[in-house]
């Protein structure tokens, strides 16, 4: 990694993110997210802010664990309605040089042999700016819409998932030779048949003869996002995963997690420096630490519990409704999203979490802490987490759109550029050469790139 900090716009294409009842704040834009001149707006701010990437999160299904229905999903606007983050890719990268994106796609209700073409494409299309952030799903409203009976158990997923990156391996980085393409008009040879090979895939979910249909793409493979939490989610993203997103919301928590994973990845035969770590944070920043105090309990008190709830309870698969608010919430195993529920249970062990407090704490940017100062402030939290816990960056969160991203990229973005650890704007570059500073390909020691 380089020696300065890596920024990811963490957002969603939806009325709303990780911030219940956010998208009520005066000024708020949230419902400009089916425009494409906010987003491309967005692109634009966060380049100027030295932000590496926008990181799109995406959800299949509609929340309906809280009070076993989904009205009040819909009617509080938690991540509904919500659009294909995909599509907005072209657009914003045409706005802008630099920046990366990653986007969110489920190994659970694709297929590899499609996913690894449209990712193809949207690598040549954005020059090489493209990650996967890999996901396997966890509603099962999800399930049922896209032709299953229940949601598939937490380690078929996981099988699914593991073989599903496989066949992405062997289309992105073995099927076609990096000379196939000779475009040789005097010949009549576009590409050499001898470059092109078949991967022959043959396994427990997928038959895939190929070869892939796309040349090879400035990255071939794009960067792999991954944020696995549970026993099984550690392993799979000490194996695949170049970036990991961490959910805890404490220090000793993040902490434990970045050793548990490079110890893991070593195990793999990887190097465990070549993994880029980004916490959640939610900056809440005014010009001076007063300004920011009040915005923050401004911010507090739009929060907005039931939603919050209705959030939380599709995350840990747990009807909250049916809890008494000052019941303690136990360490649980949850075929849903495990890190949530680490992140009150397993991070702060001598802390026992009521349904209550977990609701007061998640209502801005759920299980990500909350940073609150003025610039000088955020920008010495910021380094001290980087050099307390080993992360390498941050995936920062708003809360009010597009107000959180415009304070950050004016207010903290010039101070953390006077201290050096943001550099200048730079060349155009990969979104891998950008994060890793060495060439646009998978390293020799990825399991995508050995195999």
């Amino acid at each position: 990694m380089s020696d300065h900090l890596h920024l990811n716009l963490f957002t969603m294409n939806a009325a709303e993110h990780v911030s219940p009842g956010s998208w009520r704040h005066p000024g708020d834009r949230s419902h400009e997210y089916t425009d494409r001149e906010y987003w491309t707006e967005v692109a634009r701010t966060a380049e100027r802010g030295g932000f590496d990437a926008v990181f799109f999160a995406d959800v299949r299904g509609i929340y309906d664990v809280y009070g076993d229905d989904r009205e009040t999903a819909i009617r509080k606007g938690v991540q509904t309605p919500a659009n294909d983050p995909t599509y907005l890719l072209p657009a914003m990268a045409e706005a802008t040089d630099r920046l990366g994106f990653a986007v969110t796609r489920s190994t659970t209700y694709q297929h590899p042999y499609e996913l690894a073409r449209q990712f193809s494409t949207l690598d040549h299309l954005t020059d090489g700016r493209v990650a996967f952030n890999v996901v396997t799903s966890y509603l099962e409203s999800a399930a049922i819409n896209l032709g299953l009976d229940e949601r598939m158990d937490k380690e078929t997923r996981y099988d699914r998932a593991a073989e599903f990156l496989e066949v992405c391996y062997a289309l992105w980085e073995d099927s076609w030779d990096d000379d196939a393409v000779v475009h040789d008009r005097e010949s009549g040879v576009y590409t050499r048949p001898e470059g092109v090979a078949q991967i022959d895939h043959e396994g427990e979910f997928f038959d895939v003869p190929g070869p892939h249909g796309c040349e090879p793409s400035p990255q071939r493979t794009p960067v792999v996002f991954q944020a696995g939490s549970s026993e099984r989610g550690r392993e799979f993203a000490a194996r695949n995963a170049e970036a990991v997103f961490c959910s805890q919301p404490t220090e000793a928590g993040v902490r434990e997690y970045v050793e548990d994973l490079r110890e893991r990845a070593a195990a793999h035969g990887r190097d465990p420096d070549r993994l880029a770590f980004f916490p959640g944070v939610v900056p809440v920043v005014g010009e001076t630490t007063a300004a920011a105090e009040a915005k923050y309990e401004r911010l507090r008190e739009g929060v907005d519990v039931e939603a919050t709830l209705a959030l939380l309870s599709g995350f840990l698969d747990m009807d909250l409704s049916a809890l008494d608010p000052d019941q303690k919430i136990e360490h649980i195993e949850t075929d849903a999203i495990q890190g949530t529920m680490n992140a009150f249970t397993q991070t702060d062990p001598d802390r026992e979490w009521t349904v209550r407090e977990v609701a007061e704490f998640s209502g801005l940017g759920t299980t990500s802490p909350v940073i609150v100062g003025s610039p000088t402030e955020v920008a010495d939290e910021l380094e001290r987490w980087v050099r307390e816990t080993g992360v390498d960056g941050f995936n920062v969160k708003e809360v009010v759109r597009t107000g959180g991203l415009d304070d950050f990229v004016d207010l903290v973005t010039p101070e953390l550029r006077e201290r050096g650890l943001l550099p200048a704007a730079g060349d155009s570059t990969t979104l891998r050469e950008r994060l890793f500073g060495d060439g646009p390909r998978l390293p020799a020691t990825h399991p995508g790139r050995a195999e």
